[in-house]
């Protein structure tokens, strides 16, 4: 980019160096923006943001479909009817409403990060507490997920129809579904992550029925990010004749 060569704007690295030199341009000094130690920075969270926790929700997916095979079939069918013979993609992925539900309480029951810590820059009041400045706050975004006072007495079972009719709908509190947080620090990349999962799993279910090893055994583990403790061995079954 220095010498003036053209940079490929096709992936996540182009187009933050085409944003950043744009904006430098804009200032009109070549100091002002990101530096390559920022850029490599940012390489790492994109990684880790958009393959880590990807790759766990895409994993949980899996093995809930498996526990419940009608839904894996429902899902399959929504696929095969929106994209036919044709191999999925971005424009049809809105209408897999079936796949979303499924991912949406994939994520309630199996969010990637379950807890996230805040700190408030200030003396807040918060209900009956008083937060100073410099206490950090853990938010346990799993626990809050399995309240019954707030999802009901099924909260704990696997039931996608609950976000039937959007997320807005789907609790009795607002704000009580956050499995990328919240407010202004909320995951910059959820709308990536949902993108990357549903292309992935379609291509997944167009392709293969699948069903758990009887070697799987389920410990759920927090290692920053929601894991299966030890694995999940899949059977996977091709549906290509």
């Amino acid at each position: 980019m220095e010498r003036g060569e053209a940079v490929p704007d096709n992936d996540l690295l182009g187009i933050l160096m085409e944003s950043n030199s744009r904006f430098s341009q804009e200032h009109g000094n070549k100091n002002v923006g990101m530096s390559v130690e920022d850029v490599v920075e940012e390489c790492k969270l994109f990684y880790f943001a958009g393959s880590e926790s990807t790759s766990c929700l895409l994993v949980w997916t899996i093995v809930l479909l498996c526990q419940h095979p009608e839904w894996q079939t429902q899902a399959r069918e929504e696929v095969n009817r929106v994209f036919g013979k044709s191999e999925p993609n971005f424009e049809g992925l809105n209408h897999l409403r079936t796949v979303t539900m499924i991912l949406q309480e994939v994520l309630r029951l199996y969010p990637p990060a379950p807890l996230t810590v805040r700190g408030p820059t200030e003396t807040v009041k918060l209900g009956n507490l008083t937060i100073p400045r410099g206490v950090h706050l853990t938010l346990l975004i799993g626990l809050l997920h399995y309240d019954p006072k707030i999802w009901g007495e099924d909260a704990k079972e696997f039931k996608p129809q609950r976000f039937s009719e959007g997320v807005s709908n789907a609790t009795k509190i607002q704000s009580s579904f956050i499995p990328f947080s919240s407010g202004p620090r909320v995951c910059i990349g959820q709308n990536f992550a949902m993108i990357e999962a549903k292309l992935a799993l379609a291509m997944i279910l167009k392709n293969f029925s699948f069903e758990l090893s009887p070697s799987y055994l389920h410990a759920p583990s927090s290692v920053l990010t929601l894991q299966p403790q030890f694995g999940a061995p899949i059977i996977l079954r091709s549906l290509k004749s």
